[in-house]
């Protein structure tokens, strides 16, 4: 089964990406599951599912894009910071 999904974009963004993709429609579905890998949405086994890459090639694929299982969200460090700076803040 395959998933088809529709993006909205202005004229002008839409031509610019076209132009400077050879291949939107993979770029695409490419960031959506490494966001939904650090979302903790797929696994390591999905994420290479959805790639079509080995363990190590995903391994790889997510290195490059900086991205380490079990590392932390943008969110979870502003609220342990925030909570350090509670703490901080009683003392």
């Amino acid at each position: 089964m395959a998933l088809s999904v529709t993006l909205n974009l202005p004229a002008e963004v839409e031509r610019k990406l076209l132009r400077d993709s050879s291949n939107l429609d993979v770029e695409v579905s490419r960031a959506y599951a490494l966001e939904l890998f650090r979302e903790g949405r797929l696994s390591h086994f999905q994420l290479s599912q959805v790639l079509g890459l080995d363990r190590f090639e995903t391994e790889a694929f997510l290195k490059r894009h900086h991205v380490f299982e079990g590392s932390l969200t943008p969110d979870e460090i502003e609220a342990d910071v925030q909570t350090l700076e509670r703490l901080l803040d009683r003392t």
